[in-house]
């Protein structure tokens, strides 16, 4: 099982990652996660990386394309992958087909943008142990302490409701033409064109994995989690 799985802040992408990951028995694999091991193999390409990075510039395309081919070539890969946030823009949609990186399922986790505002705004971090609570849905004892330590909670600086509102559009900008050139290739019986599949995000974790699985013809392997 080959997967894109796409979703903006707070649509619950990871958990759901997560799931998959584990039911199907396939590696997650996450743009960010590959250019960091390859800075840290010291390779030609990884030090290339590293410099571009440290110079503020975006890794390319290309490179980024490369990376996916590598590591999808690896053993653990055999029985498929699940490809994390990538692509991002109908370029890399397009590069990815063209390196002949095909895959089964597009999924996409939707939501609407008030309630991952309510969502993420509303969630207050303890720092040392990473337990998170939120205002409304899983309020500390006491307001704006850990319940354990009594120590303050803290708000990630990119948590805040303007910010949030713009990830989400930025996010929607990019992504809204991805899932267009997906569709247009189902739409037009282009060979090896994936399934998309639409999510309500909305929901709670069980009943979006639910959707997931049976979306994927894998309902069996929800007992996993029963």
């Amino acid at each position: 099982m080959k997967i894109i799985l796409l979703g903006p802040p707070g649509a619950g992408k990871g958990t759901q990652a997560n799931f998959l990951k584990t039911a199907l028995a396939i590696p997650q694999i996450a743009s960010g996660d590959m250019l960091r091991a390859a800075m840290e193999s010291g390779s030609a390409l990884g030090k290339e990386i590293r410099a571009t990075m440290d110079s503020g510039s975006l890794v390319s395309d290309a490179i980024i394309i490369e990376l996916i081919k590598a590591r999808i070539a690896e053993p653990d890969c055999k029985d498929g992958f699940l490809l994390d946030g990538f692509p991002r823009t109908v370029e890399q949609a397009k590069s990815l087909r063209d390196a002949g990186v095909f895959v089964d399922y597009v999924v996409e986790i939707r939501v609407h943008e008030e309630g991952i505002v309510e969502r993420m705004a509303g969630r207050w971090i303890h720092r040392a142990s990473g337990r998170v609570y939120h205002s409304v849905f899983n309020p500390p004892k006491v307001p704006f302490f850990d319940d354990e330590t009594g120590e303050p909670l803290v708000q990630r600086s990119d948590d805040n409701a303007d910010t949030v509102r713009h990830r989400l559009h930025v996010y929607e900008k990019q992504t809204l033409p991805v899932i267009e050139y997906y569709s247009d290739l189902i739409h037009m019986g282009e060979k090896c064109a994936p399934r998309y599949v639409s999510i309500n995000g909305m929901e709670s974790v069980e009943e979006v994995r639910t959707h997931i699985f049976k979306a994927i013809k894998q309902t069996a392997l929800l007992e996993q989690f029963a």
